[in-house]
Order: structure tokens, then sequence, then C-alpha cells
């Protein structure tokens, strides 16, 4: 079974909803500050590999950083897009919660419950 990590950011409404889900719920997880621990290029490939969509699921389309970039990040190599949002975590949308296997990307509670099952689940081979 894979840890549960849950990148947050306090102020976040969705966050906070999320955060209080998994409380509510007695799921164990590792939370991780977005903005204080930043996953790195390396965490964000083994996130982006849980995505359908790739980068543009976990972009933070109307966040202000997003709107001020000169750049188009579709037209960046992965390794580049991937950098800028290691470097402007900004640019992420919160929450991001995985265990490595399966993504949640923001305040999704049917998403947490399947979770939550899986976890349970995994769990229970692990027994």
């Amino acid at each position: 079974m894979g840890r549960l990590t849950f990148f947050t950011y306090p102020s976040c409404t969705s966050c906070r909803k999320a955060k209080f889900w998994l409380n509510e719920n007695n799921i164990n997880y590792e939370e991780r500050h977005l903005f204080k621990e930043t996953p790195d290029v390396k965490e964000l490939m083994n996130i982006i590999k849980l995505t359908r969509d790739g980068l543009s699921e976990i972009l933070a389309t109307r966040s202000e950083t997003y709107k001020q970039l000169n750049v188009n990040i579709d037209d960046l190599p992965l390794s580049e897009g991937l950098k800028l949002l290691s470097d402007e975590p900004k640019l992420l949308r919160r929450p991001i919660i995985t265990d490595g296997k399966r993504l949640i990307v923001g305040y999704n509670q049917s998403g947490l419950v399947k979770l939550s099952e899986h976890q349970k689940d995994d769990a229970k081979r692990v027994s």
C-alpha cells in the first residue's frame, strides 16, 4: 500500500475541505505544505503519470501566476514544464492527493471515497 501524500495550502478552501474529510474518515496521510515542501521534478513526473491529461490536469489556469506567465506551458518540453511547476508551486491546482497509484486533484469527495476504499483494500491484502 502506498502512503497517502496530501499536498496542501492552509488557506485554500478545497484543501481544508479535503483535510476535514480525510480526518473525519480516519485516513492516514502525510501532509505537505505545497509552498514550503514543493514537489520536485521527479515527484511531479510521478504525479503526471497518474493523470489522463498531463500537465493541464494539475495546472491552476485561473491563478494570477498563470495569467502572468509570458509562456504557453503547452509549448514547453515536459521537463521544462515540470521545472516551472516545481519552481512556481502557485501554478499547481490544490490539493493534490496521491498514494502513488491513484491521484485526486482538487476537492473531490467521490474520488476521496474511492481512494479510501482502495487504501483499505490494499491494507487487507498486506495483512
